[in-house]
């Protein structure tokens, strides 16, 4: 066992604070990361908070965590000591399922290992990268990508995924019109990846201060959706919409905005119901989808496309002491547009 340096957070409504726990000893197959950097995301704030339920404490949130390889089992083949690598929002699988099967361990359908809060393999929770070391099984390590520096490529492993998924699946490239709806987190990357694969990318935005910005991320045009008129010109456009709002809004306005069998693609999880506009959909044959980061190997395939095009996510680097003012600025949306946690203070 290795004891290991962290922010966890003990309760729902208390702030987060040093902790100090163990790692397993690496397995013949296990894979040491020294942390570098770990991206926050939104849902380590609902996790800690408790507002999706059954969260345990203490937990030690982070699945956006980039690294060094200090130390490898015997078996590990892929990896060496110095490479870099990342671990994403999985750690394990059970993979003999059929979604396991066809490299889809996001929708194992026995339950995947989540980086924190899942049970571990020793009956105790798996702790994430809010930390200086993890240690995973080498199935679910990512080589990073070189060229890249590291704090931009940690939110890339759930933020990257989360939005590149999709738009392969629903197969996005040139002559494709894509509209990115809120501009955030999943949304900047949203635009950067779209753009990248060669669509004609608009963002939908309720705020006219983010154009500028909008624009320099590759957005080729910008609707601002307080505006009925910009909205109705947009109307009936768009092959897909990426919908990242992870607040309740007005699906009916966005579904109007879709050609004819065009897709709404949900990836940002509101926290209420939204009611589901049945003629928006029978009118156009329109479709709402949902779509949930991506397996490994996909995974692996994005952070090659990015370093192949040059770009990560646009950060926000921060100190441990940082997290609890972090997570009040998130709630806020004021991050341009990831913050990054510099894991050293832990080492």
């Amino acid at each position: 066992m290795t004891e290991t340096r962290a922010y966890a957070a003990f309760a729902p409504d208390k702030p987060l604070a040093p902790w100090t726990f163990n790692r397993r000893d690496p397995r013949p197959s296990d894979v040491v990361l020294d942390i570098l950097y770990c991206g926050i995301c939104h849902s380590d704030l609902h996790t800690v908070r408790g507002e999706w339920g059954g969260s345990a404490y203490p937990i030690v949130p982070g699945h956006e965590i980039v690294g060094r390889v200090s130390r490898v089992g015997g078996e590990v083949k892929k990896l060496k000591v110095g490479d870099m690598a990342g671990v994403g929002c999985m750690v394990d699988s059970c993979r003999t399922c059929a979604s396991c099967k066809d490299g889809l361990e996001q929708y194992c359908e026995r339950g995947n290992t989540l980086t924190y809060g899942a049970k571990d393999l020793d009956g105790g929770l798996t702790q994430g990268g809010y930390s200086g070391q993890i240690v995973v099984d080498e199935a679910f390590v990512l080589r990073a990508p070189t060229g890249l520096a590291p704090e931009t490529v940690a939110p890339l492993l759930c933020a990257g995924i989360t939005t590149y998924s999709p738009l392969r699946h629903w197969k996005v490239g040139k002559g494709s019109k894509v509209a990115v709806l809120g501009l955030g987190g999943l949304g900047h990357m949203g635009v950067k990846i779209a753009n990248a694969l060669g669509a004609e990318v608009t963002m939908l935005s309720g705020s006219a201060s983010k154009k500028a910005d909008a624009q320099r991320l590759g957005a080729h045009e910008f609707v601002l959706t307080s505006n009925a008129d910009e909205l109705k010109k947009a109307a009936g456009r768009f092959d897909l919409v990426l919908d990242t709002v992870s607040a309740p809004h007005d699906l009916p306005t966005f579904l109007g905005l879709l050609k004819r069998d065009g897709t709404l693609v949900m990836v940002g999880a509101s926290p209420s119901p939204l009611g589901l506009p049945t003629f928006s959909l029978i009118g156009r044959r329109r479709r709402i989808a949902g779509s949930l980061i991506g397996g490994i190997a996909e995974t692996q395939e994005m952070l090659d496309f990015c370093g192949k095009h040059g770009f990560g996510a646009d950060v926000e680097v921060i100190e441990p002491s940082k997290i609890n003012e972090a997570y009040e600025r998130m709630l806020k949306s004021d991050v341009r547009y990831r913050f990054v946690i510099d894991t050293k203070a832990f080492r």
